[in-house]
């Protein structure tokens, strides 16, 4: 992102989008004979929404009416954020699901390395604002640490992390390995993509810190995840409903590759 720019975009447009878009990219699957036609027809309405992926979410200027009307919609929420707009999380009218926290640097000095903050100075001050933040927040708390191996895996590290966590008290903590994709390539190498092996030992010694336990583990994804027991999350009751001709996002032609 080159410009910080807040957007109020229309939610419940939004919303409807997002659905519509959901929509298209199954729509190949209800002719193959291994799907279900009923999976097929229930995944029409979707039940989880993940606000993430593109640029802050907290950016977002109508975000507690979004995830009102995904709650209203019979969906849960969650948000993801990298925790240096404290301020908005803390004035949300409406809470998500489940707030989940990116904790990727145990320190300032690898914050700044790593996450390279653009447009916020003091960005790491604001991050610990929301991990101070977070224990006050009725709503369940994930910390997820993409761990990437020879820049914040050291027992040192580890220590510093278990200190993060425990002050803010989450639900669950996240150990995921780096995956060496996107523009991370530009800072960092393959060479930091830490095996399962690794993540098992990172998370089997912070959860004593942090007086948790390994409840999961998965080792396709080398995820682990730490807390004091598993627990449902929390379906919000419908009560709206996605109106009978919302339809389809138009399809989306792709260019002619060259010879």
């Amino acid at each position: 992102m080159d410009t910080l720019e807040l957007t109020d975009q229309d939610p419940l447009e939004m919303l409807y989008e997002s659905v519509r878009a959901q929509r298209r990219l199954l729509s190949g699957f209800k002719g193959n004979d291994k799907v279900p036609i009923e999976k097929w027809q229930d995944a029409q309405n979707p039940k989880h929404v993940a606000i993430s992926l593109n640029g802050e979410p907290t950016l977002y200027t109508r975000l507690s009416e979004y995830m009102e009307l995904c709650h209203e919609h019979g969906m849960t929420t969650m948000l993801v954020t990298n925790g240096t707009l404290p301020k908005v999380i803390e004035k949300l009218d409406v809470l998500p699901t489940q707030l989940y926290v990116s904790v990727d640097a145990p320190n300032k000095e690898i914050f700044d390395a790593v996450c390279k903050p653009k447009w916020n100075t003091n960005a790491w001050d604001k991050f610990e604002e929301t991990i101070d933040l977070l224990p006050s927040l009725d709503t369940r708390i994930v910390c997820r640490h993409t761990l990437m191996k020879g820049i914040n895996m050291s027992d040192k590290n580890i220590e510093e992390f278990a200190k993060l966590d425990l002050r803010a008290d989450p639900d669950f903590i996240e150990n995921k390995g780096y995956v060496y994709v996107g523009h991370s390539r530009e800072n960092l190498s393959a060479e930091n993509m830490p095996s399962h092996e690794d993540i098992m030992d990172f998370s089997n010694k912070i959860a004593p810190l942090t007086a948790r336990k390994v409840l999961s583990d998965s080792r396709p994804s080398r995820v682990a995840l730490v807390g004091r027991e598993i627990s449902a999350m929390p379906i919000p009751v419908a009560t709206k409903f996605f109106p009978e001709d919302l339809g389809i996002a138009p399809s989306v032609k792709h260019l002619t590759m060259a010879n």
